[in-house]
């Protein structure tokens, strides 16, 4: 007795092929068609399913603009259903659709059961959906998250990698990143940046708003559109505070505060050649000060 073929053709005849072959009087055709069948309707679908949920997956994909960071893993997981459906169909074929049913049952039962377990990661999972889908950032973005900041460089289904700006690499629970609130400040391709400059009150406000203009049109890291611009903000206790309006195309971190320094620089220094202050912070005291015991007057002998 072949122990090979028993439990075979204890689930069925082969199915179709197994049938054909049975006519032409084939040893173990139940087998042999159970076999055959299997093989044939599992690879038919699976290369052709993969081939066409693929290239549809991809076309959408690159109409949406999606980048690798997303096709991959969009592409496994199709390859990963394909597998799943070529698997029953493969069975079907064979003739085995007991087999099937066993397999469709402790499947449920198992994605039930994993459900429960795995919630975190489920719920990790659909936010990286979303993410994909509502991009509210991309690669190489700078966001900034509850409290923390850093560079985007890499976004899977289950969490994001960023780099922050101490070279610290975060792996961050997609979840996290969906249920608060992000700030990407990059996130139409420029920044605006507001510095502030404070000069003395009997400094000239005109003099001074020309200089932080002229210094940021210099500037090759700043945009002449949309054009740089100056407004008195606040007369504080010692100084009357300038704030610039600057923007900066397609910024990175680095660009960001590179830009900043070097422009607060030449600021400065055309301020020191015009004789514009930038004072210093006063504090006035007031009070009393009183020494005890100064009605006792000590006599020396020398």
């Amino acid at each position: 007795m072949n122990l090979f073929a028993l439990p075979l053709q204890l689930q069925g005849d082969g199915g179709a092929i197994g049938r054909i072959l049975a006519q032409q009087n084939i040893p173990y055709a139940g087998t042999l068609g159970a076999i055959l069948g299997f093989i044939v309707g599992f690879a038919v679908v699976y290369i052709v399913g993969k081939a066409v949920l693929s290239s549809i997956l991809s076309r959408v994909l690159d109409r949406r603009d999606a980048g690798e960071h997303a096709k991959k893993p969009l592409m496994k997981i199709v390859s990963l259903i394909v597998a799943f459906v070529a698997l029953g169909a493969g069975f079907a074929l064979a003739g085995l659709g007991n087999i099937l049913q066993s397999l469709a049952t402790i499947g449920a039962a198992a994605t039930l059961a994993i459900g429960f377990a795995l919630q975190d990661v489920i719920a990790n999972f659909v936010a990286g959906i979303f993410i994909f889908t509502d991009k509210p950032f991309r690669i190489n973005d700078w966001i900034e998250w509850d409290g923390n900041s850093g560079v985007v460089e890499d976004i899977s289904f289950r969490v994001t990698r960023v780099r922050t700006f101490d070279n610290e690499l975060l792996t961050v629970p997609n979840s996290q990143l969906t249920d608060g609130v992000i700030k990407n400040p990059v996130a139409k391709d420029k920044l605006r940046l507001q510095v502030p400059f404070g000069i003395g009150y009997d400094d000239d406000i005109e003099l001074a708003t020309d200089i932080i203009l002229d210094e940021a049109e210099k500037h090759d890291g700043i945009m002449k559109d949309p054009a740089p611009s100056v407004r008195l903000t606040e007369l504080g206790d010692s100084s009357v505070t300038l704030k610039s309006r600057i923007w900066i195309a397609d910024p990175s971190r680095a660009d960001f505060v590179k830009t900043r320094g070097e422009y607060v620089t030449s600021v400065k220094e055309r301020f020191d050649e015009e004789g514009i202050d930038i004072p210093y912070p006063n504090r006035t005291l007031s009070g009393e000060l009183s020494v005890a015991g100064t009605d006792r007057v000590v006599q020396s002998n020398d």
